[in-house]
């Protein structure tokens, strides 16, 4: 059974850029060293809020399942680049995730409440980036990204349902300023290329090397 996502693409306010999708796929190598290394992070960052946050239980609970997910796709990517002969090594972090994080505020309850937003967003578009992928993959990696549509969309909502649980005010406006933001992320030319990175700048698509 396929998953729906479209609440995720109304969520969102872009799309993928195509030229994103193009580099993508001539440089399959590159994607899945950075879709390994971003799922070990969200692992990270979930369990560094379990440790900041011990007395959420219902953050505990989601969290530390979420972690348990990523780490396990973590190694299902790690073996997917093994049968293709594709070495993991440490790459430089696109600007998506640090110009997000940037924004939160320094101050409780906003600080949990804007980090569980950022946290939403990003899986979010996780989600949007296998999909509009998987069309243009060979069978096994595209097979391998719609299972991945589940969970991701899953770990939106659980984000997205905690940042709300703990905020005694409408979530909504703070939202759509890190929205906006993503959406500029997403759309302005960007001189790397990872997983999260935006629309490849001219020597990009022109072939310059990625690293």
């Amino acid at each position: 059974m396929s998953t729906d996502i479209s609440p995720i693409l109304s969520f969102l306010k872009c799309s993928t850029p195509q030229s994103w999708i193009e580099l993508a796929v001539r440089n399959l190598p590159v994607l899945l060293i950075d879709h390994a290394q971003c799922e070990k992070k969200a692992a990270s960052t979930a369990l560094m809020m379990i440790h900041r946050y011990p007395d959420k239980q219902d953050l505990l609970y989601k969290l530390s399942r979420l972690a348990r997910e990523e780490l396990r796709h973590f190694e299902q990517v790690l073996d997917i680049m093994q049968q293709r002969d594709v070495g993991f090594q440490a790459l430089s972090a696109a600007r998506y995730a640090r110009t997000l994080r940037e924004q939160v505020s320094s101050q409780e309850p906003q600080r949990l409440i804007d980090t569980l937003i950022i946290g939403a967003i990003i899986e979010a578009r996780s989600c949007e980036r296998f999909a509009a992928l998987a069309p243009f993959l060979d069978e096994e990696l595209a097979k391998y990204y719609h299972f991945l549509l589940k969970s991701e969309s899953r770990h939106f909502r659980d984000y997205l349902h905690l940042a709300q649980s703990y905020s005694e005010i409408d979530i909504q406006p703070r939202v759509d300023e890190f929205l906006d933001l993503e959406r500029d992320l997403i759309q302005s030319e960007d001189d790397d290329f990872r997983f999260h990175s935006g629309a490849p700048s001219l020597a990009l698509q022109k072939g310059a090397q990625i690293a």
